[in-house]
């Protein structure tokens, strides 16, 4: 996105117009230690299992298991990896004042036909030697149980496109949306959380200029989309942690696989025994007999 041989724009204007700092664009990162590694490994695991641990408890719970560690290293894990425990967080920053932070606009909103609503979110990926993030672009509705379990029902939850990343900038988050939005039209509501990918003006203004209504979760209201967490784990405990992958065309390789697989193949007992390409499209399951799709296990190359 930052282009160092632009003919009108110097490096310090395109990266404040794409509200980052210039020293951003300019750091080389160093990696992260196999001891950091592994511990990410196990945190990521864990908060799987404990969402609501923060780093105080995580650190207890990695020193049960026999890990001397300690909190500002496990805070600090955390922060990289994007996981942050589910709890009313005080404010502790002023956004960015580039930022706008958009309204909420699911709440008592009856949620009843396709490319009504899309959303996205951002996971940390663990492979062999490093790790990736994976952002996916998805496609959710609701019913009238809405107010009453404060989340929104996954109607088809079929994911629309993804992007791996081994960096946390917006380039990716940018890169998913367009290739939805070219791929299925545009939806008319897009709600994120207030991630700082998800509320630059790189991103909220693909949006604008599709005539997409933005909508944002409100601050510290991590049951707004915890829904995309259940796509998350499924992915990690059918795909990642199954494979191990040494490269990050390994991993851009299998999670492929496994979105296919999840989009077209595995059944979902809440729609009734149909997949969320069904679902998305309107078609029926297929008649009893039929032939099942290769399971999780059998997706490695």
């Amino acid at each position: 996105m930052i282009d160092p041989g632009h003919g009108r724009l110097g490096i310090a204007r395109q990266c404040g117009l794409v509200s980052i700092s210039r020293s951003s664009f300019y750091y080389q990162g160093k990696g992260e230690s196999p001891l950091n590694l592994n511990l990410m490994r196990l945190i990521d695991a864990q908060f799987l299992e404990t969402p609501w641990y923060g780093s105080r408890q995580m650190a207890r719970h990695l020193r049960r298991l026999g890990t001397c560690v300690g909190r500002k290293r496990v805070r600090r894990l955390m922060r990289l990896m994007g996981l942050q425990a589910i709890y009313q967080a005080p404010r502790t920053s002023d956004p960015h004042p580039a930022h706008r932070v958009y309204p909420y606009l699911l709440r008592g909103l009856e949620i009843d036909r396709a490319n009504q609503v899309w959303c996205t979110d951002i996971t940390y990926i663990p492979m062999r030697r490093g790790f990736l993030y994976l952002v996916a672009t998805c496609l959710r509705e609701a019913g009238a149980s809405l107010r009453r379990r404060q989340v929104m029902d996954w109607w088809s939850r079929k994911v629309l496109a993804w992007r791996l990343s081994n960096t946390m900038d917006v380039d990716f988050c940018v890169e998913a949306l367009e290739a939805a939005l070219a791929r299925h039209g545009k939806p008319e509501i897009f709600n994120t959380d207030q991630g700082s990918q998800f509320t630059s003006v790189a991103f909220t203004q693909v949006l604008k200029d599709a005539g997409v209504k933005i909508s944002m979760d409100g601050k510290g209201r991590w049951m707004d989309n915890v829904f995309i967490e259940r796509l998350w784990r499924s992915l990690k405990y059918e795909c990642v942690y199954l494979q191990a992958f040494e490269t990050g065309s390994e991993a851009r390789a299998g999670i492929g696989r496994w979105i296919d697989y999840y989009n077209t193949s595995r059944p979902h007992s809440a729609f009734g025994g149909r997949t969320p390409e069904e679902v998305y499209t309107g078609r029926d399951a297929p008649s009893p007999g039929h032939a099942p799709e290769m399971a999780p296990e059998a997706l490695a190359a």
